[in-house]
């Protein structure tokens, strides 16, 4: 389930509630909203915060807690109810249905009995919006090796994505020791990916967006540290968290790894929906393909979502074919990207991109197919599905194209 959904709290018992707010922090399927200590405050809360679900632990004051369901199943009648408890009894539960809840979990919770609770809501939530709940599509973009153009790439399609008014898009620059997002965007930010991280706790939505770098195009940026010497205070559980909040935020997520392959790298490669592995058509570059392949089969489910992309189609006659390319690879190349060394250059040394420096550029237009083909048609603003398709048919036809099988 990759939509992230908004949880808010309501248990009087600093304890229980503690140990609950702990198992809620590990699961990247939801975000942690708001918490509230008094039933009597809870329902302001929800009204402020609008949550998706509130979560209500009855065992303090039962009649209290039936009380404040009711409430919100008047006031906020989107928002659904899970409650919890540590009694059994059947007349409890039954109350506690006809006040609205959705789902009844006896305490001491498992992981398991949590999870089916919240994916049920959450099917039940896009059922009701007629199946046409918006979830975040997290993009990691990594390389076969330096300077093929992962950067390139990542400052590109988020930029592109961002143009799209229905999307909002983050960019994340992973690579904490010489990550350089920021230079590709001219952009000088107030805050980098530390500082989030240490202070994750005491963001919201609207904070988490005030410490993000927003550049023309509409892209949101969270840069590399300053310092080399702050690149320690990430740690995978305080990007997993980083995540969780930027994927309950945004529309796009678009993550520039490193080269290392670290454990940071790692948790974003597994946390993705799309793996976009960029290459180019030369032998070791190819060779690093094969072993990297070879390294995410042991990890659950991520070399299934590993893309190939060829960055420079077209450098020059020394280059391997795309044919023989898949052939040593063992797998297809998803996507082509021309080479047109002038523009990019041009680009990236007055920090602007592509999308608004040329866009008209072969290179950029097949960015922009790059990303439709990702994310699905539908995610298109209704003027561009409206756009005859005699005007898209000239580029598509002979750049970007996805490789045939």
């Amino acid at each position: 389930m990759s939509h992230v959904l908004r949880l808010a709290i309501v248990d009087p018992n600093d304890a229980t509630r503690d140990n609950l707010k702990s198992t809620l922090l590990g699961m990247d399927m939801v975000w942690l909203e708001a918490e509230c200590s008094r039933y009597e405050f809870f329902s302001d809360v929800v009204d402020q915060t609008h949550p998706d679900i509130a979560l209500v632990n009855l065992d303090s004051d039962p009649k209290k807690a039936l009380t404040l369901m009711g409430e919100l199943r008047s006031t906020s009648p989107e928002c659904a109810i899970l409650v919890v408890s540590s009694s059994t009894d059947g007349q409890l539960i039954l109350q506690s249905m006809r006040a609205g809840a959705k789902e009844f979990l006896t305490q001491p919770l498992g992981v398991e009995e949590l999870v089916g609770a919240l994916e049920r809501i959450g099917s039940q939530r896009t059922n009701k919006k007629g199946g046409k709940t918006r979830s975040c599509k997290m993009i990691a973009i990594c390389g076969s090796t330096g300077g093929v153009g992962t950067t390139s790439l990542a400052v590109n399609l988020g930029c592109a994505l961002a143009m799209n008014p229905v999307n909002t898009v983050a960019l994340v620059d992973l690579d904490l020791s010489l990550g350089d997002a920021d230079v590709f965007l001219d952009a000088i930010p107030d805050y980098t990916l530390v500082d989030v991280a240490q202070n994750i706790t005491r963001l919201d939505f609207t904070l988490l967006k005030r410490s993000l770098t927003k550049h023309s195009s509409g892209l949101y940026l969270l840069p590399r540290p300053v310092q080399l010497q702050d690149t320690a205070l990430v740690t995978a559980e305080d990007l997993q968290r980083v995540f969780g909040l930027l994927k309950a935020t945004f529309s796009h997520l678009i993550i520039d790894c490193s080269k290392g392959y670290n454990a940071l790298d790692m948790v974003a490669l597994e946390s993705s929906t799309h793996v976009l592995l960029v290459t180019q058509l030369d032998l070791p570059c190819l060779r690093n393909v094969v072993r990297l392949m070879m390294s995410f089969d042991e990890y659950d489910k991520l070399k299934e979502k590993v893309k190939i992309v060829v960055n420079r189609v077209g450098l020059g006659n020394g280059q391997i074919s795309l044919k023989k390319a898949q052939e040593t690879v063992g797998s297809e190349i998803y996507w082509q990207l021309p080479n047109d060394y002038r523009v990019m250059v041009e680009v990236r040394n007055n920090g602007v991109p592509l999308v608004e420096q040329a866009p008209r550029a072969g290179i950029t237009q097949s960015i922009i197919a790059l990303g439709d083909s990702l994310c699905g048609v539908e995610e298109r603003s209704k003027s561009e599905e409206e756009e005859p398709a005699s005007k898209k048919a000239g580029w598509l036809g002979f750049l970007g194209s996805k490789t045939k099988k």
